[in-house]
């Protein structure tokens, strides 16, 4: 996996580890979070690439600092590796939904300390730094949430955000940090369009999340899979969701 910066100042940071190669399993972003001298990890990632996520970890931060893991919701290639990370070191915070602790708990590790976040949110200190847990209940499963961090104005957007896009692809929409055009934002969300309509299954859901994401001031919407919308894209990306119907294989 490779890493690459989306913030930095100071020592608040936040990095994004990304596999971009064709694989058996599909690609994951993992995301870092660092304030002095502590990180969290953000949906660390399935058993199958844990190795390649420990490794590039250590590319960007200490791995003795990662003392907590967000976790969005159940799936696999969200916390499968919870009991490797739990063997590395068994005092690690996980902070998951509350709803989904008894599901998470057949993944192993029964002894690691699992904090629920109830339906309406909550928060998660990193070094000092209060980062806002958000609901994004059904944006794909039942109890799911995002994180924003408004200092960064860095908002990790778990499956929201997806492109299922080919091997090789940027981490930044448009290829890269600062690339903004709308005709690039039109060509990669023609890969975002099937997984939004396939695993997005409520419209009530999904315009909820919009209206309560649109009050946050955010710079960067940082989906677990695909690239990264930054600036002006991530106003593109809300109202084209915004337009977009979901659950579109329920019979009418």
């Amino acid at each position: 996996m490779k890493a690459a910066p989306v913030f930095e100042v100071g020592n608040h940071r936040w990095w994004v580890l990304y596999d971009q190669d064709e694989r058996r399993v599909i690609d994951s972003n993992v995301y870092i979070v660092e304030s002095n001298g502590q990180s969290a990890i953000l949906d660390p990632g399935g058993f199958e690439i844990f190795p390649q996520v420990l490794a590039a970890v250590a590319e960007v931060v200490p791995p003795t600092s990662v003392a907590k893991a967000f976790v969005s919701h159940q799936d696999p290639d969200i916390a499968s590796s919870l009991p490797l990370w739990n063997a590395c070191n068994d005092k690690m915070q996980w902070h998951i939904p509350v709803l989904w602790e008894g599901f998470i708990r057949h993944y192993g590790a029964l002894d690691a300390e699992l904090i629920g976040t109830p339906d309406e949110g909550g928060d998660m200190v990193v070094g000092g730094h209060k980062l806002e847990l958000i609901p994004a209940h059904y944006l794909h499963a039942s109890a799911n949430f995002h994180v924003y961090d408004p200092e960064a104005k860095v908002f990790f957007s778990g499956d929201v955000g997806t492109a299922l896009l080919p091997a090789g692809h940027s981490i930044w929409v448009g290829g890269n940090q600062g690339a903004e055009s709308a005709r690039e934002f039109d060509e990669h969300i023609q890969h975002a369009e099937f997984f939004h309509q396939r695993w997005m299954p409520s419209n009530a859901a999904k315009k909820d999340w919009i209206d309560r994401v649109r009050q946050l001031d955010i710079d960067y919407l940082c989906p677990q899979h695909g690239s990264i919308y930054a600036g002006k894209n991530v106003g593109r990306f809300l109202d084209w969701f915004d337009g977009l119907t979901v659950g579109t294989v329920i019979p009418r």
